[in-house]
């Protein structure tokens, strides 16, 4: 007698968190991964700059500063190669084995902080996007949207030394939060836009919601 054919795992679902500094980003992406969990579901959590081995030695030092004294095209085609770096030993072999993957920032950051708010113009971004990324875009990016004072209140609660961009002014995150917005206008299908100023519980419900919304899984997740 024949044995069937193997029956092919089904490719996982890519989600990313996107926003300004103090959104609440990592909270939400442990937080969405812990519930996706629960219900069965291999998660595999990660960020960016970094997310893998390679990754995180140049996200040491973009953050530092060790880029700025090149310039602006030179730091953005850094973020391009750790994030090609990313996709090939982390995000892609996840999503082939059935994973969803869940990474703080993606390649919208890089448009909005190189790109929107820098000095980079916007079609180098996007073409560098194209050569590093191409068809490997988030099926779900949920913006979580601030008030850029707001955000910086908790960054400088945290008490922790600012990085290469928490240095910048409020004039500069206010375009980084109006460059969000406007991919989220821009791409309604892949965006989801979540209030952050509301308290951490009420920004989870929302995300919850909009992922099972985006993937049709109520069902499943109620029934698990």
């Amino acid at each position: 007698m024949t044995e069937p054919a193997p029956t092919a795992t089904a490719r996982g679902r890519f989600i990313t968190l996107e926003g300004g500094e103090g959104a609440g980003k990592s909270t939400q992406a442990r937080r969405l991964a812990a519930f996706l969990e629960q219900k069965g579901i291999e998660v595999v959590l990660t960020r960016e700059p970094g997310g893998s081995p390679g990754a995180e030695v140049l996200r040491h030092v973009l953050l530092a500063g060790g880029a700025e004294p090149f310039g602006p095209e030179a730091e953005t085609m850094l973020f391009a190669a750790a994030r090609r770096d990313h996709l090939d030993v982390t995000i892609l072999p996840a999503l082939t084995r059935g994973a969803w993957v869940i990474c703080d920032r993606f390649a919208d950051s890089t448009r909005v902080y190189q790109g929107h708010a820098g000095r980079v113009p916007m079609d180098l971004v996007l073409a560098i996007e194209r050569v590093t990324v191409g068809e490997n875009r988030p099926d779900l990016t949920l913006i979580l949207d601030l008030p850029a004072k707001v955000g910086l209140a908790r960054v400088a609660s945290r008490g922790n030394a600012a990085d290469r961009f928490e240095k910048e002014g409020v004039a500069f995150h206010t375009k980084l939060r109006q460059g969000f917005k406007a991919i989220a206008r821009a791409e309604p299908e892949r965006c989801r836009l979540i209030d952050a100023s509301a308290d951490a519980d009420a920004v989870t419900e929302a995300i919850r919601a909009a992922v099972i919304e985006r993937f049709d899984i109520g069902a499943r997740l109620v029934a698990s």
